[in-house]
C-alpha cells in the first residue's frame, strides 16, 4: 500500500468527531462511531479501477456533478456507486484540500446531525 496516501488520507478523516479505522474488505476504511463507512482507500485499486482512489459517500447530486464535469478524475465505484458514492482518482497531482472536502462531506452524510453539526462550529 502507498503508505502516503493511507497517512494522508488517514490524517484527514480521523480528525472528523468520533471516527475509527479499520479494514473493510481488505482496505482501510473509516467509520463514523465504528459503525457506518463514509471512506475507503483502495491504494492498489479495487476491481477495474487499477489505480488509487478514494471511494467515499456523497452528498445528494454531488457524484453526477463530479462524474460529468471531470471524468478522468471522478468515477462512480462499483457496489457503493449506486448509493451516491463517489470514486476519486488519487494516482495523479493529489489535491489534499480537495480530498478533505469530500472526506467531510462524506461524513456529513453518514454521522448523526448532531456529530455533523460540530463540522460546521454548531453545537
Amino acid at each position: 500500500m502507498n503508505a502516503d496516501l493511507a497517512g494522508q488520507v488517514r490524517a484527514i478523516c480521523l480528525a472528523l468527531p468520533e471516527v475509527t479505522e479499520r479494514l473493510s474488505h481488505g482496505a482501510p476504511a473509516w467509520f463514523v462511531r465504528d459503525k457506518r463507512a463514509f471512506a475507503t482507500l483502495w491504494a492498489q485499486g479495487h476491481h477495474a479501477e487499477d489505480f488509487p482512489h478514494l471511494c467515499c459517500a456523497g452528498l445528494p447530486g454531488a457524484q453526477l456533478e463530479l462524474t460529468t464535469s471531470e471524468p478522468g478524475r471522478f468515477f462512480t465505484p462499483p457496489y457503493v456507486g449506486g448509493r451516491g458514492w463517489i470514486g476519486v482518482r488519487l494516482d495523479g497531482e493529489v489535491d489534499w484540500a480537495e480530498i478533505a472536502e469530500l472526506c467531510q462531506d462524506a461524513y456529513r452524510v453518514v454521522a448523526p446531525a448532531r456529530l455533523a453539526a460540530l463540522l460546521d462550529g454548531n453545537h
